[in-house]
C-alpha cells in the first residue's frame, strides 16, 4: 500500500480576500441553497427528462441484491443484464467481469392431491443472475447524446491547496491517502475498514480537490460507519457528501458546478427539498474541512503561504 507523502506546502498562488467568520458562514449557507437552485433549473430542463427517460429503465432491485451489487463494485450506479444495455444503446466491454444477484421466477409442476386430481403448483426460484455496472459498458453510437449522465469532469489544473492539508489531516488522523486507479467508473472511495482513502489518479488536479473533499465528507458525516445503512440511505448520503465537497470548493476558490450539480441531482431525485433539509449536516461538515483548510489565526490573504496546523 502507498502513502501519499503528507505535505502542509500550499500549491496554490491565489489569494483570497480575508472574511470575517460570521460572513464565511453566510457564504456557506448561499452556496448551500445554490445547489438547490440549481437542481431546480435542471429539473425543467431536456436534460433531466432524458436521464430520467434513461434511469427509468432500469430494475429496482431489493436490499439484499443491493447489498450483493455493492459488495461486489462498491461504485456501481446502475446494473443491467449484457441485451438489456445493447437495448438502451450501450455495449459491455470485452473482458468485463459480470456481477451476480438473485433473479426471480417460479417453476410449474402438476401434481395429484389427496383426492387423486391433477392440479397446478408453482414454486418459487431464485437463479443467479449476472449483470453489468454502466461503468463497464460504452456508448454504441459515441457521437449520440448520452443521456445517461449529468456531470462533467472538472480539469483545472490547480488543486487550490485542498490535497496537501487534507491528506495531513487525514495521515494525522490514522487514514492513508493513496492515489491510484480506483477501478473502472470510480473517481474515489473510502475503505473504512482499511483506514484508506483513494483518489483517482486519473482526475485532474481540481477534480482529485474535490473528490478528497467528498470523501473526507463521508467520514466526517459518519458515512463509513455502517455499510448496510449506506446501502438503504445511499442517495441521501452522496447527496450530503457532494454539497459539502461544493460547499467547501467555493468556500477555497472554485467551482463544481459542471460535476457537483448533476450528481446532486442524479443522488436526490432533483428533489430540491430533500437537498435544503441537509443544510445543517452539509453545513456542519463543510465548516469542520474548512477549518481544516483555514486554521484558526492564519490570515486569508496570507493562507497561501502559510503553514496550516492539523485540526
Amino acid at each position: 500500500m502507498s502513502t501519499t507523502t503528507a505535505t502542509k506546502k500550499r500549491t496554490t498562488d491565489t489569494r483570497r480576500p480575508s472574511v470575517t467568520p460570521e460572513q464565511r458562514k453566510e457564504q456557506a449557507a448561499a452556496l448551500h441553497e445554490s445547489i438547490a437552485t440549481q437542481v431546480e433549473q435542471l429539473r425543467d430542463s431536456d436534460r433531466w427528462t432524458a436521464f430520467l427517460q434513461f434511469a427509468g429503465a432500469f430494475h429496482t432491485y431489493s436490499l439484499n441484491n443491493v447489498l450483493l451489487i455493492l459488495a461486489q463494485r462498491p461504485d456501481a450506479e446502475r446494473v443491467a443484464g449484457f441485451r438489456k444495455w445493447q437495448a438502451l444503446g450501450r455495449q459491455v466491454r470485452k473482458g468485463e467481469k459480470s456481477l451476480r444477484i438473485f433473479g426471480y421466477s417460479t417453476r410449474k409442476v402438476t401434481e395429484q392431491d389427496e383426492n387423486g386430481d391433477d392440479v397446478e403448483k408453482r414454486y418459487p426460484r431464485f437463479p443467479i443472475l449476472p449483470v453489468f455496472d454502466i461503468a463497464q459498458t460504452d456508448p454504441i453510437d459515441p457521437d449520440a447524446a448520452d443521456p445517461s449522465t449529468l456531470t462533467a469532469p472538472l480539469t483545472g489544473p490547480d488543486d487550490h491547496g485542498v490535497i496537501g492539508t487534507l491528506t495531513a489531516h487525514l495521515v494525522a488522523d490514522g487514514w492513508s491517502v493513496e492515489h491510484t486507479e480506483p477501478g473502472e467508473g470510480r473517481n474515489g472511495f473510502t475503505d473504512p475498514a482499511a483506514r484508506r482513502v483513494v483518489v483517482g489518479s486519473h482526475l485532474a488536479p481540481e477534480h482529485s480537490a474535490k473528490t478528497l473533499i467528498h470523501e473526507l465528507a463521508h467520514i466526517l458525516l459518519g458515512h463509513t460507519d455502517d455499510l448496510t445503512e449506506y446501502a438503504e440511505h445511499r442517495g441521501l448520503m452522496e447527496t450530503e457528501a457532494e454539497s459539502v465537497a461544493y460547499v467547501v470548493s467555493g468556500l477555497v476558490g472554485f467551482d463544481t458546478a459542471a460535476y457537483s450539480i448533476g450528481y446532486v441531482a442524479g443522488w436526490s431525485d432533483a428533489n430540491a427539498d430533500l437537498i435544503r433539509s441537509t443544510a445543517a449536516r452539509v453545513l456542519m461538515a463543510a465548516h469542520q474541512v474548512a477549518a481544516i483548510l483555514t486554521p484558526a489565526g492564519v490570515d486569508a490573504e496570507d493562507g497561501d503561504d502559510a503553514e496550516p496546523t492539523d485540526q
